[in-house]
């Protein structure tokens, strides 16, 4: 081989070198722009770390919201019943002034239209007792209420009277005066190891002769109203 051919070979495999070496430079950069940086910026990390924050902010407010409408609903709900509570007692209250106010209403002379009792403690209980005339009407009725109840104490029987009830000698009556009707209310006591059965309800009106009516114990308790003449 010729020295020129030699040279030229030579200046061949220089200028492959060169080619193989700008390829590889040419792909190396291209793959460095395709894969993106595996190590964020600190102004990525930040703005990460804020969007992050938002979020949780977010989740917070979302959730404290759901929680106040959960409580207004709530709140709501107990509101509508005891609308519809207070509307049940006003009909039954119209009802009531109906049946002794109204043309229609049958004369009824001084009567204890209900009693009721509840339990105020070991041995303490308050009444409530719901007077009704419509025989005169507009005259008022005057006059005092007292009780008295029956039962069994150590296996005998035993009636109670006012002045047992109220621990106090010659207890004066609760007072009454009205033209319709009116609610009585009071307290009594009943001794220790006392079992009540029936309880008394005696009117003593300033002008004419007294009423008494009685009542079964558990009915004046559990069913308010309960109870006859």
């Amino acid at each position: 081989m010729s020295r020129w051919a030699r040279f030229l070979l030579y200046v061949l495999g220089v200028l492959a070198l060169v080619w193989l070496g700008f390829g590889a430079w040419g792909v190396w950069k291209t793959m460095q722009a395709a894969s993106p940086s595996t190590t964020p910026s600190a102004a990525q990390f930040e703005t990460q770390r804020k969007r992050v924050a938002e979020l949780e902010q977010q989740v917070a407010t979302l959730t404290r919201s759901d929680q106040i409408s959960r409580d207004a609903n709530t709140d709501l709900q107990s509101t509508l019943a005891e609308r519809d509570e207070e509307i049940a007692g006003l009909r039954a209250d119209v009802a009531f002034y109906e049946r002794f106010v109204g043309a229609t209403a049958q004369r009824r002379g001084l009567t204890v239209h209900e009693l009721k009792l509840q339990a105020q403690g070991e041995q303490a209980w308050h009444f409530t007792a719901t007077l009704t005339q419509n025989l005169n009407r507009g005259a008022v009725n005057a006059g005092s209420l007292q009780l008295a109840v029956e039962g069994t104490q150590g296996g005998k029987l035993r009636r109670l009277a006012w002045a047992d009830l109220r621990q106090q000698a010659n207890a004066p009556g609760v007072a009454y005066s009205f033209k319709y009707f009116e609610q009585v209310e009071g307290d009594l006591v009943l001794p220790v190891g006392f079992s009540p059965t029936r309880v008394a309800v005696r009117l003593v009106p300033q002008r004419g002769a007294a009423v008494e009516q009685s009542f079964g114990w558990a009915d004046a308790v559990a069913k308010p109203g309960a109870g006859g003449a």
